[in-house]
């Protein structure tokens, strides 16, 4: 029996697919960077759930962005459980919640123990007609992929045991975000950075090939936090890209809205292949980096003068170029 709670929608947090049979997956994303910045892990659970039940099983992808090394831990699905009621997962003995996690992970290369808590959690704000990084799309119920930003910077205390070395993150930041559906997009661009020379700043952004119907477009979601105030960039509220380059290891970004200018310049650094979802099934790669660049320039609007409000470079930056950038070109 397919079991939906309308609640889900206002908490993306929490586990979205009860009830799911076939060709679906779910990710959450969780970004670890130490205090003196030598170490950039990520750690991704979820479960991927093919037509073929033989192949579904839960897992934990885990990233070292300096040693570019990944790990794929693989669980048979029961393993997976969740709370229905919060954000709270857990795989074998690993668990995985909105203020920190705990890992007992290993396979035959690797073995990872920890316990990390996070703090000073600052989510994309849900609201009552936006609940969300997706705005009203999240209403949709034949999205291809939904997303969900969980916190664009909070502080880590903790440590990391990897085959016996101890990885101090006390004093360390993080990022979190989600994604759920049956596929990721055919195409699309994912930045994400909050290391700046100032604290409490943190930018996300994605570019993406959005199925619609029996057409697509290109949808962009942007979000920049700047100290305790939230700016957004998105398809839904009326923000437009007036300009986009994107070549091998750089990207040019110029996006404003009614209020409001971001210009972006990122240089894209050496990265590491991830498995992705294709149909549910974790068959499609994607390459990621946690060691990159991004420049920015933010900007208040008055009358016919863009006053400059902030301006920095971020540091540790993820950044995706994935697909046919083309596609997503054309869709603007």
């Amino acid at each position: 029996m397919k079991i939906f709670s309308l609640s889900k929608i206002w908490n993306p947090g929490i586990f979205q697919g009860q009830g799911k049979s076939k060709q679906y997956f779910e990710g959450w994303y969780f970004k670890l960077v130490s205090k003196d910045e030598k170490k950039a892990y990520a750690f991704i659970p979820g479960i991927s759930i093919s037509r073929d039940p033989s192949k579904s099983h839960a897992f934990v992808m885990f990233s070292d962005a300096r040693n570019h090394k990944m790990d794929y831990f693989q669980y048979p699905l029961g393993d997976f459980g969740f709370e229905k009621d919060n954000f709270e997962i857990n795989i074998d003995k690993n668990v995985f919640k909105l203020n920190g996690i705990h890992l007992d992970l290993k396979n035959d290369e690797t073995i990872i123990k920890g316990q990390l808590e996070f703090t000073n959690m600052h989510p994309w704000p849900v609201k009552l007609l936006s609940p969300g990084v997706m705005g009203w799309y999240r209403f949709i119920p034949f999205m291809e992929c939904y997303h969900g930003v969980l916190s664009f910077d909070h502080h880590i205390m903790g440590h990391i045991n990897i085959d016996g070395d101890i990885k101090d993150f006390n004093g360390g930041k993080g990022y979190m975000e989600k994604d759920w559906g049956t596929s990721m997009p055919s195409s699309w661009i994912w930045m994400q950075t909050n290391h700046f020379e100032e604290e409490r700043i943190s930018l996300f952004g994605s570019i993406a090939n959005i199925p619609w119907l029996k057409s697509n477009f290109t949808g962009y979601i942007l979000g920049f936090l700047y100290k305790d105030d939230f700016y957004s960039f998105t398809t839904y509220n009326g923000a437009k890209i007036d300009k986009l380059y994107v070549s091998k290891d750089y990207i040019e970004l110029s996006i404003e809205n009614k209020e409001n200018r971001l210009e972006i310049h990122a240089k894209r650094e050496e990265g590491v292949d991830l498995p992705a979802p294709s149909l549910g099934e974790m068959t499609s790669k994607v390459n990621e980096t946690l060691s990159s660049e991004i420049k920015l320039s933010f900007y208040k609007k008055k009358e016919d003068v863009n006053i400059l409000i902030f301006s920095g470079t971020g540091r540790n930056s993820g950044l995706e170029f994935v697909g046919n950038i083309e596609e997503l070109l054309k869709g603007l």
